[in-house]
């Protein structure tokens, strides 16, 4: 079987892959011994189904991955749907992993004096500038987005702006940089997702997928 002809599972770097591995080897998938190796540097790896293939990859990408069809089925959190929007991408399973939530936070100070109520334009440090100018623009705040991939808690402190926009588990990362959450956007939470195209050219290889990580889902 030639490469282009396997079934490609992308899957997230990180902490979302230790969650969503038991889930991936409950549906009968594992990967090659090389994939639990810390030392190995590879990205794509066999499985024990010699037609499908699993990719390594950072979570925005996964979407990415499977909305230009470079790889057919993977998992990636809503936030990173809500972000980008694909409409190539079909999400049919939420797995019940990952959960956080994706909200505003402004230094501990601030709050005292705040009325977001009374905010008509801001400026916010965030990894997801659609979703938060969507957020702000529905009761018609305009957003000012910085667009950062990483460290967001320092950019109140180091006077970039006032707010940020990020994801938020335990808050215990907030509350270290002095930070508190002020509002309330989403709830995330990990998605099995599919390339729209691709379930419509090979059904019988991705339908029964979806099914197996459906049965395993509703086992949990």
């Amino acid at each position: 079987m030639t490469d282009d002809a396997k079934l490609v599972l992308a899957l997230p770097k990180g902490r979302i892959l230790e969650e969503v591995m038991p889930l991936v080897r409950a549906a009968g998938i594992e990967p090659e011994a090389a994939f639990d190796d810390p030392k190995s540097r590879a990205l794509r790896f066999t499985t024990n189904h010699p037609n499908i293939d699993i990719i390594r990859v950072r979570s925005f990408d996964v979407a990415t991955f499977v909305a230009f069809g470079a790889a057919h089925i993977g998992v990636c959190g809503n936030d990173v749907l809500m972000e980008f929007d694909y409409s190539e991408i079909y999400a049919p399973l939420d797995l019940g992993i990952g959960y956080c939530r994706l909200a505003v936070a402004e230094p501990e100070e601030m709050i005292e004096g705040d009325d977001p109520s009374r905010w008509s334009h801001v400026r916010v440090a965030t990894k997801y500038p659609n979703v938060t100018r969507n957020h702000f623009a529905a009761r018609g705040v305009q957003a000012e987005c910085i667009k950062l991939n990483g460290a967001m808690e320092l950019a109140p402190t180091l006077g970039l702006c006032r707010r940020i926009v990020d994801l938020v588990s335990t808050g215990n990362t907030l509350v270290a940089n002095g930070l508190r959450e002020i509002e309330h956007i989403a709830d995330i939470s990990s998605r099995l997702i599919v390339n729209r195209a691709a379930l419509k050219t090979r059904p019988t290889e991705i339908q029964p997928l979806i099914d197996r990580f459906s049965e395993v889902r509703n086992a949990n």
